[in-house]
């Protein structure tokens, strides 16, 4: 296939009848959740002084959304994603302004009842935008591309948002960069809930008696998979700022983590001009096993400008490997349950990163290469829990398989 014919196929998702505006606003919504966690750190440490008090706060938000993101996933399939998003975007919002507005000194119990309400309420912007790519786009020889196009531009979310809301605006207030995070999450969603889409779209009914999407074999594992994957994001987190302080550089951490972000925006960009694979759990399973060896390399003792390198490496492979998972979950998931599938998906990673970030933690006391050295480690039993438990995720790639008998035509 010529790169203009792969490049065809990432526009043609852009072009595809209100796609683009509901890809940009899914990103708009989603900046501040990726800053959230070290927004509440930094303004609950200048409200009260306290790191530890800070570190609780962000843990009861991240818990918080980890926790209530599959019933809010259950309530989009079942009422239409608009009745959930709207009303969670404008209660998280309300939060955060709440929490923007408190005073110095105010009593940690506010605090932790911003985190929990703000977290709690986070409406699901990504799972819904997951759902829907499918049959927003009509050609399903499309999906391969659109998730691969989703999962390199959440990585700009993950670079823009600690950088431009906690590190530029919060340098100069942090109550500033909570109400800015509450305008651009309330905006976003706003706009991607008033969608044409979004509105029209309705996931298949759930039968009386239906189960859930935990009763899904194929949805069990991926959700492994992504706890597995978390974990070790979550140790690498804790890795590289260790790294950079014991290198006497520690004001080079984010940098060393744009840069991790940044190669798995390229890897990203690239698998979405890429033709889909005819197996998509073979494809998911040799991701899963580079994830691993880039991530293994990372133990290796070497400078901080070398760390670098490895770490661009590493990231390469990181939304490749998610954009090919989130296209088994449409064939996983029980009728009437996609939405919620992904939600449990984003809550099995977050677990994952705090386990990750508690453990690395420890291990990053003693040498940062261990936290890495973990990090290899549990990609590489996300591989091996793929490739023992491949047969139960191949019904996901079955909804789709038509997609390399289309492609064998656009080569």
């Amino acid at each position: 296939m010529t790169p203009a014919a792969t490049l065809d196929r990432v526009l043609a998702v852009l072009r595809a009848p209100g796609s683009f505006r509901v890809f940009a606003a899914s990103i708009v919504a989603r900046v501040p959740l990726t800053a959230l966690g070290l927004v509440f750190v930094l303004r609950t440490k200048e409200l009260t002084g306290s790191f530890a008090a800070a570190g609780v706060a962000a843990g009861l938000y991240g818990l918080a959304t980890a926790v209530c993101a599959p019933a809010l996933g259950r309530m989009a399939d079942r009422r239409g994603q608009p009745a959930v998003l709207v009303p969670g975007a404008v209660v998280a919002a309300v939060a955060l302004t709440a929490f923007a507005a408190l005073p110095s000194g105010a009593p940690f119990a506010a605090i932790a009842a911003c985190a929990v309400v703000a977290g709690a309420a986070t409406p699901p912007v990504g799972a819904c935008l997951r759902a829907m790519w499918p049959d927003m786009l009509g050609d399903r020889s499309l999906a391969h591309a659109a998730f691969a196009l989703e999962s390199a531009g959440l990585e700009i979310t993950y670079i823009a948002g600690p950088v431009l809301i906690a590190g530029a605006i919060g340098s100069q207030s942090t109550a500033a960069a909570a109400l800015t995070s509450a305008v651009l999450l309330v905006g976003g969603t706003l706009i991607f809930a008033a969608a044409g889409p979004v509105r029209a779209f309705r996931p298949p009914a759930r039968a009386a008696g239906g189960h859930g999407p935990l009763r899904s074999a194929g949805i069990r594992t991926l959700a492994v998979v992504y706890v597995l994957v978390g974990l070790a994001f979550g140790a690498v987190e804790v890795g590289v700022p260790a790294s950079a302080d014991a290198a006497g550089h520690a004001h080079a951490a984010g940098l060393l983590l744009g840069v991790w972000g940044l190669g798995s925006l390229l890897g990203g960009l690239a698998a979405a001009q890429a033709a889909p694979p005819a197996d998509r759990v073979r494809r998911l399973c040799v991701f899963l096993a580079i994830l691993a060896a880039g991530h293994a390399l990372l133990a290796v003792p070497a400078g901080l400008i070398a760390l670098a390198v490895l770490l661009f490496g590493a990231g390469v492979a990181i939304a490749p490997t998610f954009g090919i998972a989130n296209t088994l979950v449409d064939g996983v998931a029980p009728a009437g349950a996609v939405t919620e599938a992904f939600t449990w998906l984003t809550t099995g990673i977050a677990a994952g990163l705090a386990l990750g970030s508690a453990l690395g933690g420890a291990l990053a006391d003693d040498s940062p290469g261990a936290a890495f050295a973990l990090a290899g480690l549990a990609c590489g039993a996300a591989a091996l829990v793929a490739v023992t438990l491949r047969d139960s995720m191949r019904t996901g790639s079955a909804r789709l398989e038509p997609v390399a008998a289309i492609d064998a035509t656009r080569s």
